[in-house]
This record gives C-alpha cells, sequence and structure tokens, in this order.
C-alpha cells in the first residue's frame, strides 16, 4: 500500500512529496522507467525486517542517478550513496528496514546517524 506524506530532518521539510511505499508491486516498480522526479519528491520503500539483501536496489531501465539512503525501523540513517543508472546494484554496507530515493543534491544533507520523521498528509 502506498501512502503519501513528507520527510522532515531536524524540524524541517527535507522532501515535501514522499511515497511511502511498503507493498511489493510498489517496491517492485520503484523509480524504474521515469523520466524525472518532481521537486521535492522521494520514494520510500519499507521492508519487514532489517536486512542488506531485501534492501539492495539495482538501477536497471533507470534513466538518472539518484541519492539512495539507507534507514532503520526508526528511520535513522545507517547507510547513504550516488546511484548511477544502469548499475546492477547497490547494497547498505549494514542492514536496513527502509530505502529512501531521491534527488542526488540531497546527499549532502543527510548523514549516517541523522533522524527522520514522516509526517503522513
Amino acid at each position: 500500500m502506498a501512502q503519501q506524506g513528507k520527510l522532515l530532518h531536524a524540524g524541517e521539510v527535507f522532501l515535501s512529496d514522499v511515497t511511502w511505499c511498503d507493498g511489493f508491486l510498489c517496491k517492485l516498480a520503484g523509480l524504474m522507467l521515469r523520466r524525472e522526479l518532481r521537486p521535492g519528491e522521494g520514494l520510500l520503500m519499507a521492508y519487514n525486517r532489517p536486512s542488506r539483501t531485501n534492501t539492495t536496489i539495482h538501477m536497471f531501465f533507470m534513466r538518472f542517478p539518484i541519492a539512495v539512503f539507507w534507514l532503520d525501523g526508526d528511520l535513522h540513517v545507517v547507510d547513504k550513496t550516488h546511484a548511477d543508472p544502469w548499475r546492477p546494484a547497490y547494497a547498505p554496507a549494514q542492514p536496513a528496514q527502509i530505502v529512501l530515493e531521491t534527488f542526488p543534491e540531497k546527499l549532502d544533507v543527510l548523514s549516517v546517524g541523522d533522524a527522520l520523521v514522516f509526517d503522513p498528509s
């Protein structure tokens, strides 16, 4: 099931248009085949338990680079990377439960250990 909302960091809006995605098809599609991201947009893909394997992403069929943040179940950043199109796999260094995909420019805003808050609209 997908739910819309915004992501907050340190009390400020980090992303204004975020989709919380915990269904199989939503996670399977991710951002593939999209032409672009809208300003402030991001995708949160949530899994039932922490895992490196389940939260590994691929960049096949992607048309643009993204920032990827791996989060624990409390939305703390456990790892992050810049992901380029058509790369076969990006895996977190630590087990994660949630994957956030967004604009590459956001990569330097968050550090490992930072906390986010999902605010449903």
